[in-house]
């Protein structure tokens, strides 16, 4: 199978470009719609430049020019003076800078200091100390985090009728930066921004995401968290009228629910009571899809919910301990509201009491990125923000925003990617692809995963053009079964990522609900490589092994397999039991970032860094509903 080297070891970062795992190929791509969808399209969603008030803060001067020829594989000088280039190019990307306060520490930061003592005496203070020093300038960033988590900060700042010019600019020149960018059939450059609510430091961010250009982007501003009473709600009002008067289409995209204390993806309606279908439908309309995956964390499961799952603690380490600022630390009761897995079973259960799922979510993962370089390779990783890109002492440097948070640099993880099976490489493409959820999630490898869903599937479809079957006698990811004759069948098929780790196995993940309202969960494992070897005892898997070299930061393709296949079918499935599955695919282990920088840099790490881990994919579900 070969050996993967760290050879570019003293580089921080690898040269050269190639084709995604089924994926575009830049100027090899077609922006004519196939029949049905073929290709599958890889991207980051969630991605801050120098406009976001953070970013710019933590010492980002990259801005969204520089996101897009990078996305697009192009090398480009990050902020602390390395050069910087994907190993493959992305097919598109969405720059989400922070509707609130758009631009505004760049400008801020780009006044006369006269300017600001005479008209915003309030704010000179940060204006010193962001001229001062990085650190001073991180210490504003902090600032301006816990004030809008605690509703305190400067009125000058709060005032988004005083700041509409400045924020007008700063979009229609972002907007004009995005629409140049843009080409359909090679690279789709989207419009998006990020509404940031952050109550008392509760993550309740959404990435909102325009399939629209700029002459229907440029009719509404970014629509930010500054409102009085803010709630999600008031951001799905704003979407609803943005559809009405311009007749464009627009999505949100949840994420970090696992920094949400609970609040995410509650079982009861935003006043505390019984959740209304009305609510319920509202927020199934506008969110369709979550981040699972991201650079603060994994959101998919924890072990608290699932203590009978042996691979659901991922990238939790640090995350777990309260919300984004830490100002409130997580407690057990709120895990069921951070966490995907149980947000689609709840959404079964809210669904048997209203007759609508809130929570019938696919799933991508995506960056978060605030350095303007959408990184996800764990060679290559270029930090959360500038303070972390690549340094001797970002693995066991603290990240407290201020605060003692007992987080590390250690505890980020390299990324995440979102997968979407799309007709074309266009805008209109990729964004109905991910309102009909077909998409998956990955940690950053480009594993190709397709999923069916159907009641007569065969293992001898897999000798034929499965593909076709699956669209034509079932449904993909993202779809939903009705009544059939028998068990559900589901064609499952999983590619290691042609430059990545060969796969371990590839899992079923059911929930369901009983006759009784309860909810429930299993795990399956599906297919798996060197079965002769690896038997199945009581649901039970031997693990794959593990051939990673610490000394060299390295791992042989010797174990596991470069494709899994099979037609699974639910060997305990109940008729009248709503349920849903989706696929989990897990690589071999490889060596994670930090086990790079050590080497790169000659560092010792401390006793709790993970060095290794198994990287993995997500399915959207395909859902099942009995008649009636």
């Amino acid at each position: 199978m070969g050996k993967y080297l760290a050879a570019s070891l003293l580089a921080l970062t690898l040269a050269g470009c190639g084709q995604g795992s089924g994926g575009s190929s830049g100027s090899e791509t077609s922006a004519e719609n196939s029949a049905y969808p073929e290709q599958v399209f890889w991207g980051d969603t969630h991605l801050h430049t120098s406009n976001s008030v953070d970013a710019f803060g933590f010492g980002v001067r990259l801005g969204p020019e520089e996101a897009l020829r990078f996305a697009r594989g192009e090398e480009v000088t990050a902020t602390r003076g390395l050069k910087a280039k994907l190993k493959r190019p992305l097919d598109f990307l969405v720059i989400a800078d922070h509707a609130e306060g758009l631009g505004a520490t760049r400008r801020l930061f780009e006044a006369p200091r006269i300017g600001v003592k005479m008209r915003n005496p309030d704010l000179l203070r940060w204006y010193d100390m962001m001229h001062e020093s990085p650190e001073g300038s991180l210490k504003v960033t902090a600032e301006i985090i816990e004030g809008a988590a605690s509703g305190n900060l400067p009125e000058s700042m709060r005032d988004q009728e005083a700041n509409k010019e400045g924020t007008k600019k700063v979009w229609n020149d972002h907007t004009g930066i995005v629409e140049r960018y843009n080409e359909p059939g090679k690279f789709t450059a989207f419009m998006g921004f990020e509404y940031s609510l952050l109550p008392q430091g509760n993550n309740l961010h959404r990435v909102v995401m325009f399939r629209d250009g700029k002459d229907k982007a440029d009719q509404v501003l970014p629509f930010g968290s500054m409102q009085p009473n803010a709630a999600p709600e008031q951001l799905w009002n704003y979407m609803a009228n943005y559809e009405k008067t311009t007749g464009g289409k627009i999505l949100a995209i949840p994420h970090n629910s696992n920094l949400s204390n609970g609040l995410m993806f509650e079982m009861v309606g935003p006043n505390g009571g019984p959740m209304t279908a009305e609510y319920a439908k509202k927020r199934a309309r506008w969110e369709p899809i979550a981040e699972v995956t991201q650079i603060k964390g994994d959101s998919e499961a924890h072990p608290f919910l699932s203590p009978n799952d042996e691979f659901a603690p991922f990238g939790d380490a640090g995350w777990e301990l309260g919300n984004l600022t830490m100002g409130i630390k997580t407690e057990d009761s709120m895990h069921g509201g951070n966490y995907i897995r149980e947000a689609l079973k709840r959404g079964l259960a809210i669904e048997a009491k209203t007759g609508v799922n809130p929570y019938k979510l696919g799933m991508i993962g995506s960056t978060d990125s605030h350095t303007a370089l959408a990184t996800g390779e764990e060679d290559n990783f270029f930090g959360k923000h500038t303070g972390n890109e690549p340094n001797a002492k970002r693995a066991m440097s603290s990240q407290n925003l201020g605060r003692n948070s007992g987080r590390f640099g250690w505890n980020y993880l390299a990324g995440g990617y979102a997968a979407v099976w799309a007709t074309s490489n266009t805008r209109e493409a990729i964004f109905d692809a991910m309102m009909r959820r077909e998409v998956y999630a990955t940690t950053g490898p480009r594993m190709q995963l397709r999923l069916f869903g159907g009641w007569d599937f065969k293992a001898d479809d897999l000798s034929g053009d499965w593909v076709k079957a699956g669209y034509g006698r079932g449904v993909p990811m993202g779809g939903d079964l009705k009544d059939g004759k028998g068990a559900p069948t589901f064609i499952i098929s999983a590619l290691k990522d042609p430059m990545g780790a060969n796969l371990d196995r590839v899992q079923i993940v059911k929930g369901w609900t009983d006759a009784s309202g309860d909810l429930h969960e299993k795990v399956f494992n599906v297919v798996w490589s060197d079965p002769d070897k690896r038997k199945l005892t009581g649901g039970a898997l031997p693990a794959v092994g593990d051939t990673v070299d610490i000394a060299k930061a390295s791992y042989e393709n010797s174990i596991g397999a470069p494709e899994l296949q099979t037609v699974w079918s639910d060997p305990e499935f109940n008729p009248a039991q709503k349920a849903f599955y989706y696929v989990r695919v897990l690589e071999i282990p490889t060596p994670r970032w930090v086990l790079f920088d050590a080497l790169r840099y000659g560092v010792k790490l401390g006793p709790d860094v993970k060095l290794k881990a198994q990287e993995r994919a997500y399915s959207s579900p395909i859902w099942y509903s009995p008649k009636g």
